[in-house]
């Protein structure tokens, strides 16, 4: 006689919300298994019973048909003494008091519940709210774990009787997808004026929103994680005025597409980069510009070669651009520097001199989010912004340590992270802590953490820098506190991600990072394990006059820089960027060292070339230098500048000088690039250790494309984090985690 046996399966991962237990249910079925399987606060518990032969197919089905959001990152297999259950069903979720499951990111509408949106027979077709267990709304709906609809702000929302059908019915594509809802029992549009006038709802609302884009107006549309401000990307008048409206004189603008073709028709797509446009993460995409006449207004992106581009990626985008003419600008609503906005209430009071009309609707957005931002290298993603579809961002790390650690992240571009149960965190981006609404932001945000994983950390670990928002705050918790250097976090965050304990040769260049010296640190290479690092070479410091002045008038470095190498020879120089009047009060800084730190930093090194290659007045958003020197580089300049490296110092500034007599923009561009490879090729060709790239000079294309297809040790760099400060909070917590 063939005995039956009972198994158990205790599951971690992205199981909940991704329609994990209609598959097991589906899967036992098939293999008439009889048990059960639910969710837990840890992820899945699963417990089937049947014959061996059906138990092993089973479990080469959970494993190999995986829904296609879900992910399993362990699981732990027990035998269990039989209970002859007579079938096998979705119980309710187990509310204990631990808190693990991973809440998921937003992720944009499937191609299933496209094909319903635009079938009329369907009683969704052109249903805005559009969704199913495969895709929609998540991290800006949740409010606690586990994700059931009434901790979500879908609970205000009663299921009519066919949504509840759907949501009931394990066989169903909609079965406990949260946000489920139709026209009938959803959630409502609403077009408003600026000052609160209802214009229309619902489709009305829509095709009325089109016309008065159709018609030059600058609006606003809520998406899923907060308003986007919306424009015709094709008219010059119209994204003048947005940027007059918006005190943003030349940050490139995000452009929205109907579909893949009309982007071929402005931009050079490689085969990775339709991939990732058309992907269910929806991100903006950097991707080369055509050469040839383009219908985009040349304002969306000024002096560039780079266009950031995306496609729609909620229901309600998608019906809008059935009643467009153009492409359009889409690009967060928000104050310079602040988060993005995500009530009405608050876009009224802070936008009402920029957006002239909004589209609002009546679903909660809990958590907001902005747009993805990435970039390919060859095949691999070069992440810039990691929000909506991406993070909140876990990876399982084999570590013994069995505390609760928060990390808090830097001051630019900030994100927090956690380590929980074996598992990095991260949060979606914060942004710079400079303002009141991205410091209550990055609150809100460890707050959120606090109440989705009943989290208090044991121990909190930020920065090295003193006057960081993110390290003041920490410091008054009264909880453990330890310090990490800026770049030495940047290297550790590559290292956790590819799961490097050995010691490695880190190359971290930047804007800024407060060093070991108390000097402004950036063009740094550690020798460096979890342990500890060397600095064992650093560009040669240079005086940053009147601080952070400097950082926006950054002629003031290529000044430094000058009367570093020439003494007062350089003055007939600078006399084509100052008047003397003004030459001579910078001068005097100079001589005095007044307000002048000292730095190494490679991102100030690109401004100052930036200067010399034509780039005029401040520098009016981060990686501005970068992108114009990329534009400018020319491949088949080969030669590269002089650079003497002895002891521990590159000493870079002598290239300036050779800059001086190239004189031409494209010559200058092209050999500082690479001089930049040159000193890495040369500098790791001393060590025998992997090579780890970080930083956020290393967001440039360019000289990633020119290092990668020269160096020949194996090198890493972040691939599923940031590059820049977001990714430094998941290098903290690897520093003190013990592994």
């Amino acid at each position: 006689m063939i005995c039956k046996s009972r198994l158990s399966y205790h599951i971690e991962g992205i199981v909940q919300g991704v329609g994990f237990r209609p598959f097991v249910y589906t899967i036992a079925s098939r293999y008439t298994l009889h048990g059960f399987v639910l969710n837990n606060p840890k992820g899945v518990l699963i417990e089937v019973e049947g014959f061996q032969e059906s138990l092993d197919a089973f479990e080469q089905a959970l494993f190999k048909e995986l829904p296609p959001l879900a992910r399993i990152d362990f699981w732990q297999k027990n035998i269990l003494t039989c209970k002859d259950d007579l079938s096998f069903e979705i119980r309710h979720s187990d509310e204990a008091s631990t808190k693990s499951s991973l809440v998921l990111p937003d992720m944009s509408i499937c191609d299933d519940c496209l094909k319903e949106l635009h079938d009329p027979t369907n009683r969704r077709y052109h249903y805005f709210f559009t969704n199913c267990t495969n895709c929609g709304p998540r991290y800006s709906i949740i409010k606690t774990v586990p994700y059931d609809r009434p901790y979500t702000s879908m609970q205000p929302f009663v299921m009519c009787e066919a949504c509840q059908s759907e949501y009931t019915n394990p066989l169903n594509r909609r079965y406990h997808a949260q946000p489920i809802s139709c026209s009938k029992c959803g959630p409502t549009l609403f077009l408003r004026s600026i000052n609160g006038e209802l214009l229309g709802t619902n489709e009305e609302a829509i095709v009325k929103l089109a016309d008065l884009i159709n018609a030059g107006h600058i609006v606003a549309l809520k998406g899923m994680g907060g308003f986007h401000l919306i424009c015709d990307a094709t008219s010059d008048a119209v994204v003048a005025h947005l940027r007059e409206r918006k005190h943003r004189p030349s940050k490139p603008f995000a452009v929205m597409f109907k579909n893949l073709e009309a982007i071929k028709e402005e931009c050079i797509l490689s085969a990775q980069e339709e991939e990732g446009i058309r992907s269910l993460l929806r991100p903006i995409v950097l991707v080369k510009r055509h050469t040839k006449a383009s219908k985009i207004s040349s304002l969306i992106a000024p002096h560039i070669d780079r266009l950031g581009v995306f496609l729609p990626y909620t229901p309600l985008h998608v019906i809008l651009f059935e009643y467009l003419k153009n492409p359009i600008v889409a690009t967060s609503a928000n104050r310079s520097g602040e988060p993005i906005i995500s009530e009405a209430t608050v876009l009224e009071q802070k936008l009402n001199d920029v957006v002239e009309y909004y589209l609002d609707y009546n679903r909660e957005i809990v958590n907001s989010s902005d747009d993805s931002v990435l970039q390919y290298i060859g095949d691999k993603t070069l992440l810039m912004r990691s929000s909506r579809g991406i993070a909140p961002k876990s990876f399982r790390i084999d570590s013994t340590d069995e505390r609760k650690i928060l990390a808090v992240g830097a001051h630019q571009k900030n994100a927090i992270a956690i380590y929980l149960n074996h598992q990095i965190i991260v949060s979606p981006y914060i942004g710079d802590l400079d303002n009141i609404a991205s410091n209550e932001l990055f609150e809100k945000m460890i707050e959120n953490f606090a109440r989705f994983y009943d989290f208090t950390p044991d121990l909190i670990v930020g920065d090295l820098h003193p006057n960081y928002v993110s390290t003041q705050w920490a410091k008054k918790q009264n909880i453990p506190f330890v310090q990490v250097q800026h770049h030495y976090a940047h290297i550790l965050s590559v290292m956790c991600e590819h799961k490097l304990k050995e010691k490695v040769l880190g190359i971290a260049w930047d804007g800024t990072g407060y060093g070991d010296d108390g000097t402004i640190w950036g063009g740094e290479f550690l020798v460096c394990d979890q342990s500890g690092y060397e600095r064992v070479a650093s560009f040669e410091p240079f005086a940053l006059l009147g601080g952070d002045a400097s950082i926006k008038e950054i002629k003031r470095i290529l000044a430094s820089l000058l009367w570093d190498t020439l003494g007062d020879k350089a003055d007939i120089h600078l006399l084509d960027y100052f008047d003397a009047k003004s030459l001579k009060l910078l001068k005097q800084i100079y001589t005095k060292k007044i307000n002048s730190p000292l730095c190494s930093s490679v991102g100030r090194l690109f401004d100052a070339v930036a200067v010399l290659c034509g780039m005029e007045g401040n520098v009016s958003y981060d990686g501005e230098s970068g992108l114009l020197i990329e534009a400018l580089y020319d491949a088949s300049i080969t030669e590269h500048y002089a650079v003497e490296i002895d002891e521990k110092i590159i000493h870079s500034k002598s290239m300036f000088i050779q800059m001086l007599q190239d004189q031409e923009p494209r010559m200058i561009a092209s050999k500082f690039i690479n001089t930049l490879v040159h000193i890495v090729l040369h500098l790791s060709s001393h060590y025998t250790y992997p090579v780890m790239l970080t930083g956020g000079v290393f967001q440039n294309r360019t000289l990633m494309e020119q290092i990668l297809k020269n160096i020949t040790h194996d090198l890493y760099f972040p691939l599923q984090l940031p590059t820049n400060d977001g990714g430094i909070c998941v290098g903290q917590l690897y520093k003190v985690i013990a592994t």
